[in-house]
Protein backbone atom coordinates (compact mmCIF):
# COMPACT_ATOMS: atom_id res chain seq x y z
CA UNK A 1 0.00 0.00 0.00
CA UNK A 2 1.40 3.69 -1.09
CA UNK A 3 2.65 5.71 2.19
CA UNK A 4 -0.32 8.67 2.27
CA UNK A 5 1.24 11.95 2.36
CA UNK A 6 0.03 13.67 6.10
CA UNK A 7 -2.97 15.66 6.31
CA UNK A 8 -3.24 19.89 5.96
CA UNK A 9 -6.46 20.32 7.91
CA UNK A 10 -8.05 19.01 10.84
CA UNK A 11 -11.20 19.70 12.58
CA UNK A 12 -11.32 18.51 16.53
CA UNK A 13 -14.79 18.22 18.21
CA UNK A 14 -13.80 18.93 21.16
CA UNK A 15 -17.72 18.00 23.08
CA UNK A 16 -21.04 17.81 21.85
CA UNK A 17 -22.86 19.97 25.28
CA UNK A 18 -24.37 22.95 23.86
CA UNK A 19 -26.06 26.11 25.44
CA UNK A 20 -27.79 26.66 22.16
CA UNK A 21 -30.67 25.17 20.63
CA UNK A 22 -30.18 25.63 16.71
CA UNK A 23 -33.11 24.39 14.75
CA UNK A 24 -31.08 23.27 11.80
CA UNK A 25 -28.76 21.38 14.43
CA UNK A 26 -29.70 18.37 17.24
CA UNK A 27 -26.50 18.30 18.90
CA UNK A 28 -27.72 20.17 22.24
CA UNK A 29 -30.14 16.96 22.35
CA UNK A 30 -27.45 14.75 22.15
CA UNK A 31 -24.25 16.09 24.94
CA UNK A 32 -21.38 14.10 25.59
CA UNK A 33 -20.66 13.48 29.40
CA UNK A 34 -18.03 15.77 30.63
CA UNK A 35 -15.49 12.44 31.72
CA UNK A 36 -15.74 10.94 28.12
CA UNK A 37 -14.54 13.54 25.93
CA UNK A 38 -11.17 14.04 23.87
CA UNK A 39 -8.52 14.59 26.42
CA UNK A 40 -5.42 16.94 26.30
CA UNK A 41 -3.06 13.65 26.14
CA UNK A 42 -5.48 12.24 23.21
CA UNK A 43 -5.24 15.62 21.42
CA UNK A 44 -1.52 15.38 21.77
CA UNK A 45 -1.39 12.60 19.77
CA UNK A 46 -2.67 14.47 16.68
CA UNK A 47 -0.35 14.93 13.79
CA UNK A 48 0.88 18.61 13.20
CA UNK A 49 -1.07 20.53 10.68
CA UNK A 50 -1.37 23.85 8.73
CA UNK A 51 -4.91 24.08 9.90
CA UNK A 52 -6.92 23.65 12.66
CA UNK A 53 -10.79 24.19 13.71
CA UNK A 54 -11.59 23.97 17.27
CA UNK A 55 -15.45 23.15 17.24
CA UNK A 56 -18.12 21.64 19.24
CA UNK A 57 -21.66 21.61 20.47
CA UNK A 58 -19.70 25.01 22.00
CA UNK A 59 -16.04 24.66 22.28
CA UNK A 60 -16.24 27.08 25.82
CA UNK A 61 -17.99 24.69 27.89
CA UNK A 62 -14.60 22.69 28.06
CA UNK A 63 -13.14 23.71 31.37
CA UNK A 64 -9.54 23.23 30.02
CA UNK A 65 -9.70 24.91 26.54
CA UNK A 66 -7.06 27.32 26.89
CA UNK A 67 -4.73 23.80 27.35
CA UNK A 68 -6.39 22.47 24.08
CA UNK A 69 -5.72 25.79 22.42
CA UNK A 70 -2.33 26.04 24.14
CA UNK A 71 -1.53 22.48 22.49
CA UNK A 72 -3.36 22.56 18.86
CA UNK A 73 -0.99 26.61 18.46
CA UNK A 74 1.63 24.20 19.12
CA UNK A 75 0.54 21.58 16.20
CA UNK A 76 -0.60 24.38 13.66
CA UNK A 77 0.06 27.66 12.38
CA UNK A 78 -3.30 28.88 12.35
CA UNK A 79 -6.34 28.27 15.11
CA UNK A 80 -9.42 29.07 14.83
CA UNK A 81 -12.26 28.26 17.31
CA UNK A 82 -16.09 27.81 16.04
CA UNK A 83 -18.58 29.33 18.87
CA UNK A 84 -21.93 30.52 19.33
CA UNK A 85 -20.28 33.21 21.48
CA UNK A 86 -22.83 32.83 24.51
CA UNK A 87 -19.93 32.28 26.53
CA UNK A 88 -18.45 36.00 26.12
CA UNK A 89 -16.51 36.32 29.12
CA UNK A 90 -14.68 33.20 28.53
CA UNK A 91 -13.98 34.37 25.19
CA UNK A 92 -12.96 37.17 25.79
CA UNK A 93 -10.42 36.22 28.21
CA UNK A 94 -9.01 33.08 25.71
CA UNK A 95 -8.35 35.82 23.52
CA UNK A 96 -6.64 37.98 25.76
CA UNK A 97 -3.87 35.48 26.31
CA UNK A 98 -3.83 34.04 22.44
CA UNK A 99 -4.37 37.23 20.62
CA UNK A 100 -3.50 35.30 17.69
CA UNK A 101 -5.86 32.85 17.68
CA UNK A 102 -9.03 33.16 15.36
CA UNK A 103 -12.21 33.33 16.28
CA UNK A 104 -15.44 32.87 14.06
CA UNK A 105 -18.72 33.66 16.14
CA UNK A 106 -21.80 32.30 14.67
CA UNK A 107 -24.87 34.49 13.49
CA UNK A 108 -27.27 33.48 11.30
CA UNK A 109 -29.41 36.57 10.65
CA UNK A 110 -30.21 39.83 12.61
CA UNK A 111 -31.27 39.61 15.85
CA UNK A 112 -34.97 38.30 15.75
CA UNK A 113 -33.97 35.78 13.27
CA UNK A 114 -30.76 34.87 14.53
CA UNK A 115 -32.41 34.29 18.15
CA UNK A 116 -35.32 32.25 16.75
CA UNK A 117 -32.94 29.78 14.71
CA UNK A 118 -30.53 29.60 17.69
CA UNK A 119 -33.25 28.83 20.21
CA UNK A 120 -31.85 31.31 23.02
CA UNK A 121 -33.12 34.84 23.38
CA UNK A 122 -30.06 37.20 23.08
CA UNK A 123 -27.75 35.37 21.20
CA UNK A 124 -27.45 37.99 18.83
CA UNK A 125 -26.30 40.35 21.49
CA UNK A 126 -23.83 38.70 22.76
CA UNK A 127 -22.30 37.58 19.39
CA UNK A 128 -22.04 40.93 18.49
CA UNK A 129 -20.79 42.41 21.58
CA UNK A 130 -17.70 39.88 21.81
CA UNK A 131 -16.88 40.53 18.34
CA UNK A 132 -16.97 44.39 18.94
CA UNK A 133 -14.56 43.47 22.12
CA UNK A 134 -12.41 41.68 20.41
CA UNK A 135 -11.95 44.19 17.31
CA UNK A 136 -11.47 46.96 19.71
CA UNK A 137 -8.39 44.52 21.66
CA UNK A 138 -6.72 44.68 18.11
CA UNK A 139 -7.60 40.37 17.44
CA UNK A 140 -7.32 40.10 13.44
CA UNK A 141 -8.62 36.86 12.68
CA UNK A 142 -12.48 37.61 13.89
CA UNK A 143 -15.69 37.46 12.16
CA UNK A 144 -19.00 36.11 11.36
CA UNK A 145 -20.14 32.34 10.40
CA UNK A 146 -23.10 32.44 8.91
CA UNK A 147 -25.19 28.89 8.08
CA UNK A 148 -27.92 29.89 5.66
CA UNK A 149 -31.39 27.66 6.19
CA UNK A 150 -34.77 28.85 5.20
CA UNK A 151 -35.92 32.19 5.47
CA UNK A 152 -32.83 34.08 6.60
CA UNK A 153 -30.89 34.77 3.38
CA UNK A 154 -31.81 38.15 3.48
CA UNK A 155 -30.34 38.85 6.66
CA UNK A 156 -27.09 36.83 5.51
CA UNK A 157 -26.76 40.41 3.30
CA UNK A 158 -27.29 42.30 5.99
CA UNK A 159 -24.55 40.63 8.06
CA UNK A 160 -22.01 41.01 5.40
CA UNK A 161 -22.72 44.44 4.80
CA UNK A 162 -22.08 44.90 8.94
CA UNK A 163 -18.86 42.95 8.89
CA UNK A 164 -17.70 44.62 6.17
CA UNK A 165 -18.16 48.08 7.51
CA UNK A 166 -16.55 46.57 11.01
CA UNK A 167 -13.61 44.97 8.76
CA UNK A 168 -14.55 41.61 10.08
CA UNK A 169 -13.96 37.96 8.40
CA UNK A 170 -17.28 36.79 6.74
CA UNK A 171 -17.66 33.15 6.39
CA UNK A 172 -20.75 31.02 4.86
CA UNK A 173 -22.35 28.17 4.55
CA UNK A 174 -26.13 26.36 4.01
CA UNK A 175 -27.39 24.11 5.98
CA UNK A 176 -27.18 19.95 5.52
CA UNK A 177 -28.17 16.54 6.74
CA UNK A 178 -25.40 14.43 8.78
CA UNK A 179 -24.93 12.36 11.43
CA UNK A 180 -22.94 15.41 13.10
CA UNK A 181 -26.41 17.08 13.95
CA UNK A 182 -28.53 14.44 14.04
CA UNK A 183 -30.62 16.06 11.78
CA UNK A 184 -32.24 14.47 8.38
CA UNK A 185 -35.07 17.39 6.95
CA UNK A 186 -32.41 19.88 6.45
CA UNK A 187 -33.65 20.72 3.27
CA UNK A 188 -33.28 24.76 1.67
CA UNK A 189 -37.34 24.85 0.29
CA UNK A 190 -37.35 28.80 -0.99
CA UNK A 191 -33.90 27.71 -3.37
CA UNK A 192 -34.66 30.86 -5.85
CA UNK A 193 -34.88 33.31 -2.94
CA UNK A 194 -31.60 31.48 -1.52
CA UNK A 195 -29.54 31.33 -4.62
CA UNK A 196 -30.56 34.85 -5.62
CA UNK A 197 -29.26 36.55 -2.17
CA UNK A 198 -26.22 34.32 -2.91
CA UNK A 199 -25.67 35.44 -6.67
CA UNK A 200 -26.13 39.50 -4.77
CA UNK A 201 -23.00 37.96 -2.17
CA UNK A 202 -20.96 36.96 -5.19
CA UNK A 203 -21.01 40.10 -6.76
CA UNK A 204 -20.70 42.03 -3.42
CA UNK A 205 -17.60 40.23 -3.01
CA UNK A 206 -16.16 40.72 -6.09
CA UNK A 207 -16.59 44.42 -6.50
CA UNK A 208 -14.09 44.09 -2.99
CA UNK A 209 -10.29 44.88 -3.28
CA UNK A 210 -8.89 41.90 -1.69
CA UNK A 211 -8.07 38.47 -3.89
CA UNK A 212 -9.56 36.67 -1.39
CA UNK A 213 -12.72 37.86 -1.54
CA UNK A 214 -12.74 36.77 -4.92
CA UNK A 215 -12.08 33.59 -3.96
CA UNK A 216 -15.06 33.54 -1.39
CA UNK A 217 -17.44 34.31 -4.39
CA UNK A 218 -16.16 31.20 -5.49
CA UNK A 219 -16.97 29.31 -2.52
CA UNK A 220 -20.21 31.07 -2.43
CA UNK A 221 -21.36 30.11 -6.06
CA UNK A 222 -20.47 26.37 -5.01
CA UNK A 223 -22.99 26.76 -2.27
CA UNK A 224 -25.50 27.57 -5.12
CA UNK A 225 -24.28 24.83 -7.16
CA UNK A 226 -25.11 22.83 -3.89
CA UNK A 227 -28.36 24.01 -2.97
CA UNK A 228 -29.52 23.48 -6.63
CA UNK A 229 -28.47 19.87 -6.39
CA UNK A 230 -25.97 20.22 -8.72
CA UNK A 231 -22.64 17.72 -8.86
CA UNK A 232 -19.95 18.75 -6.71
CA UNK A 233 -18.10 21.51 -8.95
CA UNK A 234 -14.41 20.30 -7.18
CA UNK A 235 -13.54 16.67 -6.42
CA UNK A 236 -13.88 15.50 -2.13
CA UNK A 237 -11.19 14.67 -1.05
CA UNK A 238 -12.15 14.14 2.91
CA UNK A 239 -9.60 11.50 4.87
CA UNK A 240 -6.68 12.55 2.53
CA UNK A 241 -5.99 16.47 3.08
CA UNK A 242 -8.46 16.78 6.42
CA UNK A 243 -10.19 14.87 9.04
CA UNK A 244 -12.55 15.03 12.06
CA UNK A 245 -11.77 13.79 15.61
CA UNK A 246 -14.72 13.66 17.35
CA UNK A 247 -15.04 13.85 21.44
CA UNK A 248 -14.95 9.86 22.14
CA UNK A 249 -11.56 9.87 19.69
CA UNK A 250 -13.14 8.73 16.74
CA UNK A 251 -11.55 10.07 13.63
CA UNK A 252 -13.72 10.57 10.53
CA UNK A 253 -12.98 11.73 6.74
CA UNK A 254 -15.46 14.81 7.01
CA UNK A 255 -18.64 15.68 9.19
CA UNK A 256 -21.15 15.23 6.53
CA UNK A 257 -21.58 11.62 6.69
CA UNK A 258 -25.17 9.78 6.60
CA UNK A 259 -25.48 6.00 7.10
CA UNK A 260 -28.33 6.25 4.13
CA UNK A 261 -25.37 6.78 2.10
CA UNK A 262 -22.41 5.47 4.04
CA UNK A 263 -20.74 5.75 7.19
CA UNK A 264 -17.61 4.70 8.54
CA UNK A 265 -14.61 5.96 10.24
CA UNK A 266 -10.75 6.13 10.21
CA UNK A 267 -10.08 4.66 13.40
CA UNK A 268 -9.90 5.34 17.20
CA UNK A 269 -7.84 7.79 18.36
CA UNK A 270 -7.81 5.70 21.74
CA UNK A 271 -7.70 2.65 20.25
CA UNK A 272 -4.57 3.35 18.00
CA UNK A 273 -2.70 6.10 19.89
CA UNK A 274 -0.19 6.57 16.84
CA UNK A 275 -1.62 8.85 14.31
CA UNK A 276 0.88 7.83 12.03
CA UNK A 277 -0.33 4.08 12.01
CA UNK A 278 -3.87 5.19 11.75
CA UNK A 279 -3.47 7.21 8.78
CA UNK A 280 -1.53 4.48 6.83
CA UNK A 281 -4.02 1.95 7.70
CA UNK A 282 -5.98 -0.83 5.14
CA UNK A 283 -9.10 1.22 7.13
CA UNK A 284 -8.16 4.53 6.26
CA UNK A 285 -7.24 3.66 2.76
CA UNK A 286 -10.99 2.17 2.73
CA UNK A 287 -12.82 4.98 3.76
CA UNK A 288 -10.62 6.74 1.46
CA UNK A 289 -11.94 4.58 -1.95
CA UNK A 290 -15.53 5.12 -0.29
CA UNK A 291 -15.10 9.27 -0.14
CA UNK A 292 -13.83 8.83 -3.97
CA UNK A 293 -17.15 7.72 -5.10
CA UNK A 294 -19.69 9.27 -2.36
CA UNK A 295 -22.49 10.13 -4.40
CA UNK A 296 -23.01 13.76 -1.37
CA UNK A 297 -22.70 16.61 -3.21
CA UNK A 298 -21.17 18.54 0.34
CA UNK A 299 -20.01 22.29 -0.01
CA UNK A 300 -18.34 23.23 3.44
CA UNK A 301 -15.41 24.89 3.89
CA UNK A 302 -13.66 22.74 5.69
CA UNK A 303 -13.60 20.11 2.60
CA UNK A 304 -13.95 22.94 -0.17
CA UNK A 305 -11.19 24.97 0.80
CA UNK A 306 -8.55 22.69 0.41
CA UNK A 307 -9.00 21.17 -2.24
CA UNK A 308 -10.00 24.68 -3.67
CA UNK A 309 -6.14 25.49 -2.81
CA UNK A 310 -4.81 22.23 -4.37
CA UNK A 311 -6.94 22.97 -7.95
CA UNK A 312 -6.25 26.37 -7.83
CA UNK A 313 -6.21 26.79 -11.25
CA UNK A 314 -9.88 26.60 -11.39
CA UNK A 315 -11.12 28.84 -8.99
CA UNK A 316 -8.31 31.37 -10.15
CA UNK A 317 -9.29 31.68 -13.77
CA UNK A 318 -12.80 31.98 -12.38
CA UNK A 319 -12.02 35.04 -10.33
CA UNK A 320 -9.74 36.79 -12.84
CA UNK A 321 -12.57 36.52 -15.35
CA UNK A 322 -15.32 37.74 -13.11
CA UNK A 323 -13.11 40.12 -11.33
CA UNK A 324 -12.78 41.92 -15.06
CA UNK A 325 -16.72 41.44 -15.61
CA UNK A 326 -17.13 43.23 -12.14
CA UNK A 327 -14.48 46.27 -13.30
CA UNK A 328 -16.74 46.74 -16.60
CA UNK A 329 -20.05 46.80 -14.28
CA UNK A 330 -21.37 43.35 -15.67
CA UNK A 331 -22.53 40.78 -13.27
CA UNK A 332 -20.54 37.36 -12.57
CA UNK A 333 -21.05 34.39 -14.89
CA UNK A 334 -22.43 31.45 -12.73
CA UNK A 335 -20.96 28.73 -14.60
CA UNK A 336 -21.05 26.62 -11.99
CA UNK A 337 -18.89 24.36 -13.59
CA UNK A 338 -18.04 20.43 -13.20
CA UNK A 339 -14.28 20.78 -13.32
CA UNK A 340 -12.96 17.90 -14.29
CA UNK A 341 -9.46 16.81 -12.66
CA UNK A 342 -9.23 13.26 -12.83
CA UNK A 343 -12.01 12.61 -10.29
CA UNK A 344 -14.50 9.28 -9.98
CA UNK A 345 -17.59 10.77 -12.16
CA UNK A 346 -19.74 9.03 -9.47
CA UNK A 347 -18.77 11.18 -7.14
CA UNK A 348 -20.78 14.27 -5.36
CA UNK A 349 -23.73 13.11 -7.83
CA UNK A 350 -26.61 12.23 -6.33
CA UNK A 351 -28.42 11.62 -9.13
CA UNK A 352 -26.02 8.60 -9.55
CA UNK A 353 -26.59 5.24 -7.71
CA UNK A 354 -24.02 4.40 -4.85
Amino acid sequence: MPTISPPTDMCIIVTYRCPMQCKMCNIWANPTQRNQEITLDEIKRLPNVKFINITGGEPFVREDLEEIVEICLKKAQRVVISTSGWHDERVIALAKKFPKIGIRISIEGLSVKNDELRGRPGGFDKGLRTLLTLKEMGLKDIGFGCTVSNNNSADMLALYQLSKSLGLEFATAAFHNSYYFHKDDNVITNKTEVCADFEKLVNLQLKENHPKSWFRAFFNMGLINYIEDNKRMLPCEAGLVNFFVEPYGDVYPCNGLEEKYWMEKIGNIRETPDFQELWQSEQAEKVRAMVRKCPKNCWMVGTASPVMKKYMKNPLLWAAKNKLRSLAGKPAVLDKCYYDVGQDPRQGDLRESF
